[in-house]
């Protein structure tokens, strides 16, 4: 009965009626037609109502029949007005004021931007901010963001994991250009497989997401977008050295074929082969990688009649080693004459997207979306082997439209997964297929100027977890000018895939155990959990300049939970909750302009992460309750004939003390304090634009040299009781200082 209460809920708010109209604004005789304008005013003459344009140069307003000039304007642009006598999509472009001869004001995009518009609760980061960094793939592009926290998953592979509301990414649905793409074997590793020269821009959505992507996310989404062949440079290199001997190379080749077809070659490399063991613990501080990474992207785009579509294919071999520094895999793999490990790992994937709009009734519109990934690892651990093969299909198809009039939005549609996994632990064979097949619907209404809804729900049936219902609902409302109280909540439900989302645990010499066998997966049950958030965006003006302020509140609540438990020093179990298991979270964020070129953003965050555990409720280990979040950024003024500039960015990050989990049991030498110290690192880079054509860049990471000292217990016996590896709190390599190129025909 209570899904039939969200069912009426939707359909009840079906009785507004109001229109709005929507459009695109971009650069008249810019060398990419479509190169939208940030930050454009669009208003009605002689009217308190308009809005601004987003991050892309899109804009919805609403519209009423005595509304008939339409007003665009924007710093160093001529301002122009509109005679608009219906609703329908309005594309203008905007002309340079060339009439200034003296004076040239002009206005940088903004590299992150968060809307006072839309229900959810979403930041979209671009790829100037990921710039900001040494970004070199997707789980190092969010060094410079405060909602998202980046750490190592342990002291062996140098893996970092990222977590979002206190939580680690499997609870995160990953997706790139909305197809869930960072799932099942690729968990540990996937976010590497991604290059940062790739991503044209991440859109990152707190709480519960769109039934539309699926029933899994629980703290969040993370959708990446990647550079379009019709608009990404016909040639872009980077190159990329760093002090610990990493190299890294990405090529982007991009060109027109025939009328309608762009396509695009990328190609990313990276290599590190240089022992280092700067702690002496006898272990590598970073592991031995090569990694080639391939993708072939073709996009076909028919204005006049609505079509548009990608293609994507790509190739991933990666291989790494890591271990004690005499470690030869070729005589001492899986013995112990020295300890090391070897992961590697092939992936193929090939996707489409295809879209249609219809040109004499914009609001309707129809997508397919279709993916296709074999993924294929093959490791070990010292003397734990464990290899996994994940084949999977994804399809989804989406249509869109208007009830009434254009505030009243909808999409529906189906969806289609399908999993197989072979899996071997040791000498354990686990081997299981799932499959699943969804419809969803999705209904908003849009009231710019007070009030908008998005509410949806999606019922799916799943060979493994049954039948269900997936209700998500978010809210905004705007009381006063550039305000935005948000609110949501909604329900998600996924499978664990319980050894590759923790292969750390392969690191240690804990014995496995999974103390339940009714389920089934791995005999546990599906986890099972409830989002609820509230947030408040504020804009104001400070020095006569733009700033914001946010406040987040999210809660979320396990109704099931695969509990991962590591409070016994001789094991790591398994098992379902039993009990209760939360996630609460609070961030307050301030972004502010104090002067031109000058941009400030900090941000403190406090999470309360606690689970049932066999052994009591605890808080969950290597959490921090408290981070404290600052990153400025400073841009001259361009130089002469606007060619050449100087960036300059710092970012600084502080973590309170975290629990261990338990050593009590341990040796007196290998027990551990209750709690860790604090960490504090700061991270910087200066770049050198000369040219549009070219630009150089030079940056350092944890420049105050920060490590946690001997992050691997019993390193000098690692096939003893008491070696461990997972007890990671901070940095464990020290500075490591960077320098790169950046080359680019348009």
């Amino acid at each position: 009965m209570k899904y039939l209460k969200y069912i009426l809920f939707m359909l009840s708010i079906l009785g507004f009626s109001q229109e709005n109209i929507s459009g695109k604004i971009v650069e008249a005789n810019a060398k990419n037609n479509d190169m939208g304008i940030a930050g454009a005013n669009v208003y009605w003459l002689n009217t308190e109502v308009g809005t601004v344009t987003d991050i892309d140069g899109n804009f919805t307003l609403s519209y009423a029949p005595e509304y008939k000039k339409m007003v665009i304007s924007y710093v160093g642009y001529k301002t122009d007005t509109l005679t608009i006598n219906e609703p329908k999509f309005v594309r203008h472009s905007l002309k340079r004021n060339n009439d200034l001869d003296e004076v040239v004001v002009t206005s940088r995009k903004q590299t992150t931007a968060k809307s006072y518009l839309k229900a959810q609760n979403i930041m979209t980061v671009s790829s100037d901010e990921l710039l900001k960094a040494a970004c070199c793939n997707l789980s190092e592009s969010f060094e410079t963001n405060p909602s998202i926290d980046v750490n190592f998953a342990d002291a062996i592979t140098g893996t970092r994991q990222i977590k979002m509301l206190g939580l680690t990414s499997p609870y995160i649905l990953i997706a790139t250009e909305n197809i869930p793409s960072i799932r099942g074997a690729s968990q540990a590793y996937g976010l590497s497989f991604i290059p940062g020269t790739w991503v044209e821009s991440i859109q990152i959505t707190k709480g519960a997401g769109s039934v539309i992507n699926g029933f899994e996310s629980i703290a969040g989404q993370i959708n990446t977008e990647l550079v379009k062949p019709s608009t990404d440079d016909k040639l872009f290199v980077n190159l990329y050295g760093a002090t610990n001997e990493r190299l890294e190379l990405n090529t982007h080749i991009n060109t027109k074929v025939g009328k309608r077809w762009h396509t695009g070659l990328y190609i990313h490399g990276n290599t590190h082969n240089k022992k280092h063991d700067v702690n002496d613990d006898g272990f590598l501080d970073m592991p031995l990688f090569n990694q080639i990474n391939i993708m072939n992207r073709w996009q076909y785009i028919d204005t006049e009649k609505g079509f548009v579509s990608f293609v994507n294919l790509k190739y991933l071999n990666d291989e790494k080693q890591t271990g004690e520094l005499d470690f030869n895999p070729d005589t001492d793999k899986l013995s112990t004459n020295s300890w090391g490990s070897e992961i590697d790992t092939k992936r193929y994937e090939v996707s489409a997207k295809f879209g249609y709009v219809n040109p004499d009734v914009p609001w309707q519109s129809l997508g397919v979306q279709t993916a296709f990934s074999s993924h294929a690892q093959e490791s070990y651990f010292g003397l734990n082997q464990y290899n996994i093969t994940h084949n999977s299909l994804y399809a989804n198809a989406i249509y869109n439209s208007i009830i009434s009039d254009s505030r009243h939005k909808i999409k529906t549609g189906l969806s289609y997964t399908y999993d197989h996994y072979d899996e071997l632990v040791n000498t354990e064979d686990y081997e299981r297929t799932e499959n699943s097949v969804g419809a969803f619907f999705e209904y908003s209404f849009d009231n710019l100027e007070l009030f908008n809804l998005t509410a949806g729900i999606r019922i799916d049936h799943h060979n493994l977890l049954g039948t269900f219902i997936t209700p998500r609902v978010h809210a905004r409302y705007s009381p006063w000018s550039k305000s935005a109280f948000r609110a949501s909540f909604g329900r998600g439900k996924r499978s664990a895939n319980i050894f590759t989302e923790n292969q750390q645990l392969f690191s240690t010499s804990r014995q496995i155990n999974i103390l339940n066998s009714g389920g089934n997966i791995y005999g546990l049950d599906p986890e099972i959990a409830w989002n609820y958030g509230v947030s408040y965006l504020q804009g104001f003006n400070l020095f006569g300049r733009k700033a914001d302020i946010t406040f987040d509140y999210y809660k979320t609540d396990f109704k099931n939970q695969v509990v991962v438990d590591w409070e016994n020093p001789a094991e790591i179990n398994f098992y379902n909750l039993n009990g209760k298991s939360f996630a609460n979270s609070f961030q307050v964020e301030v972004n502010c302009n104090p002067f031109e070129g000058l941009d400030f953003r900090t941000a403190y965050k406090y999470y309360d992460v606690k689970t049932d555990y066999n052994s009591g409720r605890l808080e969950k280990p290597l959490t921090p309750k408290h981070r404290f979040f600052a990153n400025l950024g400073y841009i001259t003024n361009r130089g002469e004939g606007e060619r050449s500039r100087w960036k300059f960015d710092v970012t600084y990050n502080w973590l309170s003390d975290q629990r261990y989990a338990s050593t009590t049991g341990k040796p007196a030498a290998y027990q551990l304090p209750e709690r860790t110290p604090t960490v504090a690192t700061v991270n910087t880079q200066i770049t050198r634009v000369f040219s549009p054509k070219f630009e150089v860049y030079l940056g350092g990471e944890n420049i105050t040299n920060v490590r946690q000292p001997n992050p691997i217990l019993a390193a000098e016996d690692p096939f003893g009781a008491n070696f461990d590896s997972t007890f990671v709190y901070g940095p464990i390599f020290g500075s490591m200082y960077y320098a790169g190129l950046r080359y680019k025909i348009k």
